[in-house]
Formats: C-alpha cells, structure tokens, sequence
C-alpha cells in the first residue's frame, strides 16, 4: 500500500474519532446545561424559564415530601392511627380489659394514670357515674385499699350479676342527673371530704353537659373531675356518634373557669379520654 493511500486511511479515522468526541461533548454539555436550568439546541444554550425551573422544583419538592412523610409519619400521626387501631379492634382489646376478673372496659394506661392522681390528690371519696359491670369501681376500691383510705360512690340505671362486693364501694342505682339520685350521693358524702368525680355514663352531649353542670360543685380544689370517652364523635374515633363527651366539655369549660385541661396525663400516647382530665384549680 503506498503512503499516500495509508495517510488518507489514517486521517479518516481521526476525523471519525473528533467526530465522536465532539458529539459526546455536545451530550454532556447538554445534561450539564439541563442541571442549571439551561436547554441546548443545535448546541448552543438557551436558558429556560426562571417560572418553569421553580414549578418543576416545586413539584419534585412536593412529591418527594409526600414520599418521605408516608414513609415517616409525624407523632401525631402516628399516635391517631395507633388509637384508631386499638379502639377499633375492641374485642382484644378495650372491652376484654379486666381488674382481677371483673370487666372493666379501660385502658391499661387510662387506669395506671387514675392510680397516680389517686395517689398524689388522696380523694376521701370518689364518685363514678356509670358502673357497668364494676370493674372500674373495684379497681378504685383496689387502689384506696393499698393507700389505707377512701371509697367509691358508683352510680348506674341498671344493675349486673358481674359486680363485685366490697367493703370500700357504695352502688346507687338511677340516673347520675336525677334529682333523687344526686342527693342520695350527697348524703354519703360527711361535711369536710374532698370529692373527685369520674363521668363514664351516657355519652350523650345532653347528659355530659347536665353531669358536669351538677358534680363539678363537688369536687374539691385541686383534685380532679374526669370527663371519659371523649374520643368519640371524631377525636379520633366513632365520627357517626353525634356530638358527645367533648362537645359537651368545650362547652362547659368557656363558661366555667375554675377547670384546668391537664395534658400531662395524656403522657403515654393513648388515652380514651383526650381534653378530658380536668383538674379543679379555683
């Protein structure tokens, strides 16, 4: 082969070699371009419009938000949906929680918070509307039996098998807002005792709103009226129940305010009854 015909093949093959570079180099100024907000055509760069770079950022923020928050849930997020959960799985639940045999329809961490304020207020007397079966009741009698004082006053419209006797618990069968009923408990209660009251009746907004009306006089300064369920009607569960417990102490607490809302006892996440553990500080 003669020189002339090797040196035309050589310089077709270095043509072809700067041809592919400078295409490679088109592609990767094209992408380092497209990273700056830049667009090429034909290779020369043409910036993009401030309006569509900022829309395409907030999107991509959007959904990349999205993703990381289903993926990582806030507390408050999480804490509704555990709640949900528990309430709405009853039956191996919240409904089969009993005290030393006998149902009583709470929450390990709503009854391990009733033992604290027992403890730390020392109530002479505790009056419970709304005893069902007892459990409750005989988990306060329970309590006071371990402090060495203080009785329960438990009321309800019907009567059960179920009910546990015991020295420290009084059951008064009839309506909690019933006049005959409410002196009857007044008349258990000596000149002098300090009262707490626990509300776990009917839910009604109705019923709630005349119980809080009639036994927060009772309670004495610095113990505590506990208003229960007030989770349903929505907060966070059973929305088909109509207004209720929470309604009705929303009401109650922008007219009377000798009430505190005390959110240290919603320490544990889950409790039935959020807004709902008033203490008496007036």
């Amino acid at each position: 082969m003669s020189c002339h015909v090797r040196r035309s093949a050589l310089a077709g093959k270095c043509k072809n070699k700067i041809m592919q570079s400078t295409q490679v180099h088109v592609e990767i100024e094209k992408e380092l371009s497209a990273a700056n907000g830049l667009s090429v055509n034909d290779g020369t760069p043409q910036r993009r419009s401030p309006v569509l770079v900022i829309v395409i950022a907030a999107v991509l923020g959007f959904v990349g938000g999205g993703l990381y928050f289903v993926n990582h849930p806030t507390y408050n997020a999480a804490r509704k949906s555990f709640h949900q959960l528990y309430y709405n799985t009853r039956g191996t639940t919240w409904s089969s929680t009993y005290w030393l045999g006998v149902p009583a329809e709470k929450t390990p961490q709503d009854m391990w918070v009733y033992q604290e304020i027992l403890h730390e207020t020392r109530p002479d007397v505790l009056i419970e509307a709304g005893t069902a079966d007892g459990g409750s009741a005989y988990y306060f009698a329970t309590m006071f039996d371990l402090m060495g004082r203080g009785r329960v006053i438990t009321i309800d419209i019907a009567d059960s098998p179920k009910r546990p006797r015991h020295n420290r618990i009084t059951y008064v069968r009839g309506s909690s807002t019933a006049p005959e009923t409410v002196a009857k408990v007044k008349s258990l209660i000596a000149p002098g005792e300090s009262v707490m009251v626990s509300l776990d009746s009917d839910h009604s907004k109705a019923h709630v709103a005349e119980e809080l009306k009639i036994y927060s006089d009772m309670v004495a300064s610095g113990c505590y009226l506990v208003v229960e369920d007030t989770n349903v009607n929505g907060h966070p569960v059973f929305p088909e129940f109509g207004p209720g417990p929470m309604e009705a102490l929303q009401d109650f607490l922008s007219v009377d305010h000798r009430y505190e809302i005390d959110h240290s006892r919603e320490k544990f996440g889950l409790t039935f009854f959020p807004d709902g553990w008033l203490r008496r500080v007036r």
